[in-house]
């Protein structure tokens, strides 16, 4: 297994590999997201989007994206750490954190050549546009029923103040 500081990488550090993977006739598959709680759906997710090429490149939100994004409660988990997790992953080659909204920037630099996206996207997928003008394509993947950070954090947050109140004070 490689190390996992070698799966996280700057953007042009990604752009010299994405060169790299050209040349010896790879295909380039690249989704993103915040990936806040890695939960079974994130798995599934990341196994499909792997199929879709030879490597996978993972665009991962940076803490301010996710904060303009999701609100001022999140990220729970740091961008160094979420990186960290989605790199031990063997789904996951490579890992790109970036600091914009969407990943149209990064998709227009690294040029996938499979862009994959959740099912509960297909209304509208960032950078659909680059990639098709470059010849790529794009694939919706399925949804895990039930499974959402959204969720967990909701559970979470219900489970906690069940506690609290049923707490009596001393």
């Amino acid at each position: 297994m490689r190390n996992l500081d070698d799966k996280i990488l700057t953007r042009s550090a990604m752009i010299a590999e994405r060169g790299r993977l050209r040349a010896a006739g790879k295909r380039l598959a690249f989704t993103n997201g915040c990936f806040d709680i890695l939960h079974p759906g994130h798995i599934d997710y990341l196994a499909f989007a792997r199929r879709q090429g030879d490597a996978l490149v993972v665009g991962l939100n940076s803490d301010d994206s996710v904060r303009r994004f999701k609100g001022p409660q999140r990220p729970i988990v740091g961008q160094d750490d979420r990186a960290h997790v989605l790199a031990a992953l063997e789904a996951v080659d490579y890992v790109v954190i970036f600091d914009e909204d969407e990943p149209v920037a990064l998709l227009s630099e690294i040029l996938p050549d499979v862009l994959i996206k959740g099912a509960d996207w297909a209304h509208y997928v960032a950078g659909r546009d680059v990639v098709e003008a470059n010849g790529g394509k794009v694939v919706l993947a399925p949804l895990v029923a039930g499974r959402s950070t959204t969720n967990i954090i909701a559970t979470i947050t219900q489970r906690v103040s069940g506690v609290a109140a049923a707490t009596k004070p001393l």
